[in-house]
């Protein structure tokens, strides 16, 4: 478990104010880290990854700040499901399509995250979202799909974003166009084991995950670095978020058995009951990766041209 700072400073984002732990990362470099201090937290395993992305200053709804934001030592785990194209259209912006696995199926997943040293200091994180077609795509869509499953270069529609601390909640919500909240969310992913609990507004269950770990394969800095698109509206225009993923330690199980993933009550578990998931057709797990998460751009995105109304 994480040691969390019991003391905490306000910093002001935007119109917003935020407490965050005193002596972290932010209050110490408020985005402009010292990769030669940071590389020598033992829970960091290097920091060369993030040498080849310097960080420039943009204007943004949270005010001037630093993209991309920097996480040094990540987990996370990822569970896809087959769920129909019909049902996900429901829950989807017209402007977007979903990504078919065969006509009439696609794909939607859970996803957890486990933030130990980043920019902005621990926290934890889970999601839920739906694979789409990339923007400005011409091919065909089994293409799309074959080419984003082997390359892990994946286009993302997030429907929910929870996390746990106020800064988080602002930076995602504000100033990157995300449906995040604040509530209690536990993540622990070992070598062994992976599980997680999301805590409802009365403090109940959401959701919850336990499965074993699939088997890790390590990797060199750089050797494996994916990456995610994800697509949301800023003041009415479309916005795209790269965030680009360097794994160090991973692996994949098919057709997972002994997964647990229970759906309590709670905004998570409406969005995934709402898309009828089939079948978990894989878990993905990373013990440990790195993440850069730059700030949204404007994105070409088709229109969808709303019916003229007849009188």
């Amino acid at each position: 478990m994480n040691s969390m700072p019991t003391e905490t400073v306000d910093v002001t984002l935007g119109n917003r104010t935020v407490s965050v732990p005193k002596g972290g990362l932010y209050e110490r470099y408020r985005m402009d880290p010292d990769l030669d201090a940071i590389a020598a937290d033992p829970r960091v395993s290097g920091v060369e990854f993030f040498r080849q992305l310097p960080k420039v200053k943009v204007d943004s709804p949270i005010g001037p700040t630093l993209t991309p934001n920097f996480y040094y030592r990540v987990s996370t785990a990822r569970l896809i499901m087959l769920a129909r194209s019909s049902t996900i259209r429901t829950r989807l912006p017209r402007d977007l399509t979903p990504l078919e696995l065969a006509p009439g199926l696609g794909l939607i997943s859970v996803m957890f995250f486990r933030y130990d040293v980043c920019d902005i200091d621990f926290y934890t994180e889970v999601g839920v979202g739906v694979a789409v077609r990339p923007a400005r795509h011409g091919k065909l869509p089994f293409i799309d799909l074959l080419a984003g499953l082997d390359d892990d270069d994946l286009h993302a529609h997030v429907l929910s974003l929870p996390v746990s601390t106020d800064i988080a909640q602002v930076r995602g919500h504000d100033g990157y166009g995300f449906p995040k909240w604040r509530t209690e969310i536990e993540v622990d992913i070992g070598a062994d084991r992976t599980s997680a609990r999301v805590a409802n507004d009365d403090g109940g269950t959401d959701l919850s995950l336990s499965a074993a770990t699939p088997k890790q394969r390590r990797y060199q800095s750089g050797e494996r670095v994916s990456s995610l698109t994800s697509y949301t509206l800023i003041d009415n225009a479309w916005h795209s978020t790269l965030t680009q993923t360097n794994i160090l330690a991973a692996g994949s199980a098919l057709l997972p058995r002994n997964l647990e993933l229970t759906l309590g009550q709670g905004r998570l578990t409406d969005d995934l009951r709402s898309l009828k998931p089939i079948t978990t057709l894989r878990l993905d797990v990373s013990t440990e990766c790195q993440l850069a998460l730059h700030m949204p751009a404007p994105t070409s995105v088709r229109r969808h041209q709303e019916p003229a109304n007849q009188e």
